[in-house]
Order: C-alpha cells, then structure tokens, then sequence
C-alpha cells in the first residue's frame, strides 16, 4: 500500500514527516530496555503542558543535554548543571522540568537497585503483558486510566516528579505497554505481530 493511502493513528499530523515517522517507527513499540524506557520518560515529563510535537522536534536537544539518556551520568548533575540547562535554546528552559529530570534519574536508580530493572518495576503494572486496546476514533481515547493512576501514584511516592496520571498515560502508549493504535491503523497489527518475537505477552482489553 502507498504512505499516501496507509491508515494511520487519529491523532496524527500526517503533514509532519518526522511526526509519521515517529508514529511508523517508535510510537507503541513495546520499550524492554532500561535507558530507552528512561529517555521516554524524560521526554514526557518534559512534555506536561505543551504539545508532544513541540518536545519531538527538540529530542536531539535532550539527547545531548542530558548526556544521551544516561541515567547514572544525569543523576549526577549538579546545580551549576541546572543553571546551565536553563540557558540552553535546545531544550524547553524550564527551571523545574530540567530539575525534575535530574531528580527523577536518581528515583529512576532506586528503583532499578530495588527491582533488578526499571523493565521489570514498570512492566509490573500491566501483569507484564501488553494491554491492546479498541481505539476507533480520536474521541476514543482516554488520558487517563486505572493503570497509569495506579502507575502515578507509585512514582510519586518514590519521589518522582511531573508524572500525572496523564503524562503517564502518554507514557505507557508510547513505550508499548498499552497498544492504543486505531484499529483501522495499518501499524496495529505489525506492532502486534513483533510481541511474539520480542518476547511479550499481549491481551486484548
């Protein structure tokens, strides 16, 4: 099938090709690795308030300010490396996401210490199985769900920060522990098709 006729999400601007190709590539791709799935959430974090398209366009950005997703390395920043981040243009300069970020590595450690992984902590909140869903249209998704409410709480408990139900909602779509691609999208059922060989298991909601 042509890119031109493929179905895809609802919620996707097709006129932004590095948007579709974030959608193609990445979005609801089951995450199994630890320093993935803690770029993913600093990125969401980042996202509360704004549009996701907005941090997207500034992932580079992020990769290099907060030394290519290495948690252990950006657990280590300082307050001068704070007051640096605020000044760069790369990233959104917003005094407490950036001290979030450096807050929630440190959380982010803890938990890998207590769980073996934070792949294993996380993934625990959907039974270590994918929730697929039935998504028809826009106004079919939620923002929330008990998962990521549950999911929320825990994190802040454990200390961390700008994780809402909402922002961790975003989160568990784009890390593929929910499967929220429409059903008419031609990404639903490839996606679907790679848990078996990524050694995931899935169940529809």
């Amino acid at each position: 099938m042509s890119e031109e006729k493929r179905c895809r999400c609802p919620w996707l601007d097709t006129s932004k090709p590095d948007y579709v190709a974030y959608h193609d590539d990445e979005w609801g791709v089951p995450v199994l690795d630890d320093n993935k799935m803690f770029e993913y959430l600093v990125l969401e974090s980042a996202q509360a308030g704004l549009s996701w398209y907005t941090i997207l366009k500034r992932r580079d950005g992020y990769r290099k300010a907060f030394a290519n997703f290495d948690v252990d390395k950006v657990a280590k920043f300082t307050l001068e490396d704070e007051e640096r981040l605020v000044l760069d243009a790369g990233i959104i300069r917003h005094k407490g996401k950036i001290a979030a970020t450096i807050n929630n590595a440190k959380c982010y450690i803890e938990i890998q210490q207590e769980f073996g992984s934070f792949i294993n902590y996380i993934w625990s909140f959907v039974d270590h199985k994918v929730q697929v869903n039935s998504v028809e249209e826009l106004g079919d998704y939620p923002a929330t769900s008990p998962i990521s409410d549950a999911l929320s709480k825990d994190l802040k408990l454990r200390g961390f920060k700008f994780v809402g139900s909402t922002i961790i909602y975003a989160h568990l779509q784009a890390a593929g522990l929910i499967n929220d691609h429409s059903s008419n999208c031609y990404r639903k059922q490839e996606v679907i098709d790679s848990y078996e060989k990524l050694g995931v298991a899935w169940q529809q909601r």
